[in-house]
This record gives structure tokens, C-alpha cells and sequence, in this order.
């Protein structure tokens, strides 16, 4: 063989052994938040936060129960971020709506109300998580991914007085009266301390008048007080200092 036949020969070779590019992945699909608040000022400030991620963004909003409903089949969320106190209805109630719901969706709580009384609920009603307004922006992110990956999202805090609790109950359970208090007589004892009356009250809970008063009639009971006065004054008191 030549020279010439030799060089051309190594060419050639160099050229065969040159790798294909590797295929480029394509992105995955970013995961679908609805933010549920009655505030809308807190949900575009929510919003705003969770489009500047990369792998997240938001597929609608509602200021209560009736629009969420709605919203869900209509946008198919991954991930609903849920508050408890809404325009009209409840979160809890909302939680546990949105569990028996044809499109599966996974539920935070993000709210104002304190963990302590709240978040045990939140978790029994079908929420995946619980956070408070109280924490930095970027942990809010933080809960979300969390509830996106099949985890449960609690603070640290609430952690420990959720083992605290359990590990103590048997032998000390002191409970505050207002944790014995279902969910629905919470609402209306939270409502009473916000100033409204029962027809408001029912309203707001699309009950009617008369179911409101049973409701009171069974917190009267479970607080040990004798009237309409007693329960105002420490539903107000309560309604001050729970946060």
C-alpha cells in the first residue's frame, strides 16, 4: 500500500469512529398548581412566586368552595394550595371534597390559622401538607414540591408536637375544650368570634338559620357556657389570641 493509500486509508477511519450526537430529552411538563384564597392580592403574589419556577406553574385561582369546584375539572391541577378560611365555605370542607372528587389532586394548606389547632385537621380531612403565612416565601415553594413528590409537608415544630402528643396523650391528655369542637362547630365558633350573626353565619355556610343554632347549642355544651353573651366573649377572645 502507498502512502498516499495509507493516509487515506486513516481517514477514513477517523471519520467512522466519530459519535453520533446524543438525542436532546425534552422538558418534562411543569406541574399544575390552583391556588384557592379569598384574598386576591395573596394569590397574585402566590402566583408570581410559582411561575418564576422552572417546574411549576399555576393552572388557575378561586376565592372559595363554588369556584374551586369548578376550577378542578376545568383545569385539571396537580396540586391544589388550599386556605382555611375563604370567602364562602370552608377549607376543611373544601379538603374533604375535593378527596371524594373524580380528578385527583393533592392538597396544601397554606393559611394565617396556627398549626396547633389546625393542621391535624387539615391532615385528617385529606391534606397532604400544612404550612403557615408566617413563613418565608421560598418554603411555601419548598411545601409544594414536597406535596408533589408524595411527601408530607409539616414544620419542624409541628413535628415535634405531633410525636409529643401522641407519645403523651395516653397518659396526660389535657385538651383544650375548642379542639373537641368538630369541624363544622369550629367554623361557626371562628365565625361568632369574627362578629357575625346567624343569619350571616349561614349564609356564609350555606346552611340554613336553624342549623346554625343547633351548631351553637352543641358549642355551648362543649365549652360549658350558659349564654349566647359567654360564647360571644370567648369566641371574640379566642379569635385574637389562636394564631
Amino acid at each position: 500500500m502507498t502512502n498516499s493509500q495509507t493516509k487515506s486509508a486513516k481517514k477514513t477511519t477517523g471519520v467512522k469512529n466519530i459519535r453520533p450526537a446524543e438525542p436532546i430529552e425534552p422538558p418534562k411538563p411543569r406541574s399544575r398548581i390552583l391556588i384557592v384564597d379569598d384574598h386576591p392580592a395573596v394569590r397574585e403574589g402566590l402566583a408570581l412566586r410559582i411561575e418564576g419556577q422552572p417546574d411549576l406553574e399555576v393552572c388557575g385561582q378561586a376565592a372559595d368552595v363554588p369556584e374551586a369546584l369548578r376550577a378542578v375539572p376545568a383545569t385539571r391541577p396537580d396540586i391544589a394550595v388550599v386556605d382555611i378560611s375563604l370567602k364562602s365555605g370552608n377549607g376543611l370542607d373544601l379538603i374533604k371534597r375535593l378527596k371524594t372528587h373524580p380528578h385527583p389532586v393533592r392538597i396544601l394548606v397554606w393559611s394565617m390559622h396556627g398549626e396547633n389547632l389546625y393542621a391535624e385537621r387539615a391532615l385528617r380531612a385529606g391534606a397532604a401538607g400544612y404550612i403557615t403565612k408566617e413563613e418565608a416565601t421560598d418554603q411555601i415553594i419548598e411545601a409544594i414540591r414536597q406535596v408533589r413528590d408524595g411527601k408530607v409537608y409539616l414544620s419542624d415544630r409541628m413535628k415535634e408536637h405531633m410525636l409529643k402528643r401522641a407519645v403523651t396523650h395516653a397518659a396526660n391528655p389535657i385538651r383544650s375544650p375548642v379542639e373537641d369542637l368538630s369541624d363544622r362547630e369550629l367554623e361557626v365558633f371562628q365565625m361568632i368570634g369574627q362578629g357575625l350573626d346567624t343569619q350571616s353565619i349561614a349564609k356564609k355556610m350555606f346552611l340554613s338559620p336553624k342549623t346554625v343554632e343547633t351548631y351553637v347549642s352543641r358549642i355551648k355544651k362543649k365549652l360549658d357556657l350558659a349564654s349566647s353573651r359567654e360564647l360571644l366573649q370567648r369566641a371574640a377572645q379566642w379569635e385574637m389570641t389562636k394564631a
